[in-house]
């Protein structure tokens, strides 16, 4: 069936591309057959951040979709880093999990060697390249989100390595509808509980609207860990807030 593939070349050093000829080999040989090759699955629904004048804020649903189906109402996706930096993830629920267990891990080592809190950039830099070595196969999207010492920042990265820096980003499957209310109503400069609001309205693409939220602020005027529950917010009523300092 393989007759026209070349046997595979020993690798002497760098990123090995010989999965992309035998992928397309595979193709052509199953188009011959009347077969298809399988397409990637689509997971993943709502995440979101945004700047606001003191800080950052991160946004997400607690669903975890399997194709057309809603398999857990209760999958938390903001996902600790550093105390001045989380990330939120979209797409492969356990490749999310691992891949901010594994940069969490990273960034207390680099922090102990260094004697420094992490730098955001730091983060985003480490995750992307991670991600692009393994080409696309970890089906991660993420928004990091946090303050350091240069101030507020938000980044999404992509996963095939990819990232973008930005005042506000979505991700998902809603990420349609999200980006089209903060595109409409954001504004520089916003207020926390002006932000936290924008983040709610963008709960008609998903149904089970916005249910955690992390806010990471500049100032140390809040105690390191609150819970709130803001029930004036529309279908936002199980909002659980992470307010950190530096």
């Amino acid at each position: 069936m393989l007759h026209n593939s070349r046997p595979p070349q020993p690798q002497s050093a760098g990123f090995s591309f010989e999965n992309t000829r035998r992928n397309a080999v595979l193709e052509g040989n199953l188009s011959e057959l009347g077969y298809s090759s399988p397409k990637a699955r689509k997971t993943g629904t709502t995440i979101a951040g945004i700047v606001f004048k003191d800080g950052v804020i991160l946004g997400a649903d607690t669903r975890a979709t399997d194709d057309m189906v809603v398999a857990d109402k209760n999958c938390m996706k903001i996902h600790y880093i550093a105390p001045n930096i989380y990330c939120c993830g979209a797409g492969v629920a356990a490749d999310a999990e691992v891949t901010t267990q594994m940069m969490s891990s990273n960034v207390e080592l680099h922090s102990l060697s260094t004697g420094r809190p992490p730098l955001v950039v730091t983060v985003t830099r480490q995750l992307k390249q991670m991600l692009f070595r393994y080409q696309g196969h970890i089906g991660s999207s993420l928004i990091v989100g946090g303050v350091d010492v240069t101030g507020a920042h938000l980044y999404s990265v992509y996963p095939h390595g990819s990232y973008d820096k930005l005042p506000f980003l979505t991700m998902g499957s809603g990420a349609g509808a999200a980006i089209s209310i903060f595109e409409d109503r954001y504004r520089p400069n916003m207020e926390n509980m002006h932000a936290i609001v924008q983040h709610s309205h963008y709960d008609n693409s998903t149904p089970e609207s916005v249910e955690y939220a992390c806010i990471i602020v500049l100032t140390p005027a809040c105690p390191e860990l609150l819970s709130r529950s803001y029930t004036n917010l529309p279908r936002a009523t199980k909002l659980l807030c992470y307010i950190t300092r530096v």
